[in-house]
């Protein structure tokens, strides 16, 4: 059988500086699990993801805004190459597969619950640098104000925030329906 080269750069498995202890059932998670079922959060946030946004960057930005706090948008590197190799990658490959080729189903729903579980790890990343490098509140112009300022810094560099307003404002709407202090670390 013929060596296919490689077609991305590798990334030395200790390049990913993975902390020993990890806490992938972190309130995050939990909230993004349930953010995600209310009325027009998947759709939003798939349209962004679609667009070059980060899922996860929407998430954190989300839950510090119902926990009154500013999300600056830098994240730890980490959680960044995670993204980039792990999640990414699956992500990749799954869209690589047929959807019209019910052979590949098995395959395709493995590698979907896989991907889920780099994003739930991603998550878990997030979570630790949201609990160490964002400490300052946010919340002097009132929750709206915050709300929309923090997903507008989860937007990527290259896209204006102005330019999904609609996906946004979906997003900033399913967020004021959550009670105050709903989602505490």
């Amino acid at each position: 059988m013929p060596v296919l080269p490689e077609s991305h750069t590798e990334i030395p498995a200790e390049h990913l500086k993975i902390p020993e202890q990890l806490e992938p059932d972190s309130p995050l998670w939990r909230f993004a699990l349930t953010f995600w079922q209310k009325a027009g959060v998947q759709e939003a946030c798939l349209a962004l993801q679609f667009q070059g946004w980060s899922v996860t960057r929407i998430l954190c930005a989300s839950w510090l805004a119902l926990n009154g706090r500013t999300y600056t948008g830098s994240e730890d590197a980490t959680v960044t190459e995670w993204r980039n190799h792990v999640t990414g990658a699956l992500r990749t490959v799954r869209k690589l597969l047929p959807k019209a080729s019910t052979d590949l189903n098995k395959l395709r729903q493995g590698v979907a619950g896989l991907e889920l579980d780099a994003e739930r790890i991603e998550l878990a990343l997030a979570w630790q640098t949201l609990m160490t490098n964002n400490p300052e509140t946010g919340d002097m112009h009132g929750r709206e104000h915050l709300i929309h300022a923090n997903l507008e810094a989860a937007a990527p560099t290259t896209v204006d925030a102005g330019s999904v307003e609609p996906l946004l404002n979906t997003l900033a709407g399913a967020l004021a329906d959550v009670s105050k202090g709903e989602f505490q670390p």
